[in-house]
């Protein structure tokens, strides 16, 4: 991961490829005659990159002629999502230029190690952010939401509860619809689905199945049920449904390019990503594979930025320091400095971490030196609130219309994504660096490290906290 984090200006789309060393066929070129191709194997999705611009036509000829069934091409960045059966796919593009992460969760290097290692990673985030003491909404809930009240969101909400013209992107697993502190918020028409690589905007698409995680997220950042007494950092919003996140609980390279083309597209003032792009945690740009998955989100990010998104994005639950990690916990992966996580790690996207009932870091908040943006409540079982002030993991929406208590990172970044869209509705059309700045300058209380000793840095920017804790009060004064 980058270990200085900057604003880019808009560049020259020929700059999008010399960056990582990656070639793409000269635009005049050929593709080789249709190669035979072996169909008897599984079909895995891939992203594939190419110069921006290359016309449509050349792209899905060359897909085809190497035994690749196009599926998407997002051409002002040059990144195609094709699905393949033959294994030799990726090599016949060039191992720079293809990847597919769902090869490689089921064909691992290494593949007992790695399924092991994915396992014991997907058991650990599934217990951290599993739903628990899941309430009716019948009693009044106000008095639980300690995480509202640590950012000032209650006192914001009597000046300001968002604008109706600022519309937040969900990129998650999908938001219900039908949830009482939601259905008000929901922009059915800015919704779509993901999970191939290609949008799509059929209800069923992007309404979630299996899991709760995209609609607990969406009510944080702009959820309100007075029957209830819930309300979440911004209930005046719009909200959209991008849904990235498979019935598995994964998120494949082509669904979070997607889903950030999607919210470029439809120019959201701001996006929220609690997730990272698996199989990996980190992707090298100067890796077979890694390189193709890192430059495709990296110019997503990029493109999605100069169509006026700011993308927000959960640090991760891991606990380690993000610029001094040198393996990849899935699995058996050297990681430098220039591997990042995606698409938190890239630049232009606001990294939260997290922290507890008394808004210290949380146990498993990942953290780093200009890797963190700000902070924000998400919640720590060790750190347990009084018994009339709510559980120890933030309450937000869940199925079937009823409230429950998650803790992550992920809960973390809607808070921050909330606060930026109150930023965005009284700065009407600023600029995604803007925002970024207004949030870490204007509207977040510095935190000091105290005594912890693996903080690093002063108060006003530090290896825990970042800028500091979000303050939803500042933001809307």
């Amino acid at each position: 991961m980058s270990r200085s984090r900057r604003w880019l200006l808009p560049a020259a789309t020929t700059l999008a490829l010399g960056a990582t060393g990656i070639l793409a066929p000269a635009a005049n070129a050929e593709p080789a005659a249709a190669t035979d191709c072996d169909s008897t194997g599984p079909e895995y999705g891939y992203v594939v990159l190419y110069d921006p611009h290359t016309p449509r036509h050349r792209v899905e000829r060359e897909l085809r002629a190497e035994c690749g069934d196009p599926v998407a091409y997002y051409r002002e960045i040059g990144v195609a999502v094709a699905n393949s059966s033959d294994p030799g796919f990726a090599e016949r593009i060039g191992v720079f230029r293809a990847y597919s992460g769902s090869r490689e969760i089921a064909e691992p290097p290494e593949s007992d190690a790695a399924r092991a290692r994915a396992q014991a990673r997907a058991a650990k985030d599934e217990k951290l952010e599993r739903t628990t003491g899941v309430m009716s909404g019948s009693e009044d809930l106000s008095a639980l939401q300690w995480d509202m009240r640590a950012i000032k969101a209650p006192q914001a909400n009597r000046i300001d509860e968002g604008s109706r013209s600022v519309t937040v992107g969900v990129v998650d697993s999908g938001i219900e619809p039908t949830h009482p502190a939601l259905e008000h918020a929901i922009d059915p028409g800015a919704s779509a689905g993901c999970l191939t690589g290609a949008p799509d905007t059929g209800a069923q698409a992007w309404a979630p199945t299996t899991s709760d995680h995209g609609t607990h997220v969406a009510g944080t950042i702009a959820g309100k049920d007075p029957a209830a007494g819930f309300t979440g950092v911004a209930p005046g919003v719009r909200l959209a449904s991008v849904k990235v996140v498979n019935d598995q609980g994964l998120i494949y390279p082509e669904a979070a390019v997607c889903g950030l083309m999607w919210s470029a597209k439809h120019r959201f003032e701001v996006a929220n990503h609690s997730y990272y792009t698996d199989p990996g945690m980190f992707y090298c740009p100067k890796q077979p594979g890694d390189a193709a998955a890192f430059e495709a989100v990296r110019r997503a990010v990029q493109y999605s930025t100069r169509r006026g998104v700011l993308n927000v994005a959960a640090a991760g639950n891991s606990g380690f320091n993000i610029p001094e990690q040198t393996t990849d916990p899935n699995r058996p992966h050297p990681v430098n400095p220039d591997c990042a996580i995606l698409p938190g790690g890239v630049d232009d996207v606001v990294t939260v971490s997290a922290t507890g009932y008394h808004d210290t870091k949380a146990f498993y908040s990942n953290y780093g030196r200009n890797a963190i943006e700000v902070t924000a409540p998400g919640g720590d079982p060790t750190q347990v609130p009084p018994a009339d002030e709510g559980p120890a993991c933030p309450l937000s929406a869940v199925f079937d219309g009823k409230y429950g208590s998650k803790c992550g990172t992920s809960m973390a970044s809607p808070h921050a994504a909330g606060v930026v869209a109150l930023l965005a509705g009284k700065y009407r059309h600023a600029p995604p660096w803007a925002l970024a700045a207004l949030l870490g300058f204007k509207a977040a209380d510095p935190v000091p490290c105290g005594e912890a000793a693996d903080c690093e840095g002063p108060k006003w920017n530090n290896s825990f906290y970042g800028r500091g804790m979000v303050n939803a009060l500042r933001a809307v004064r």
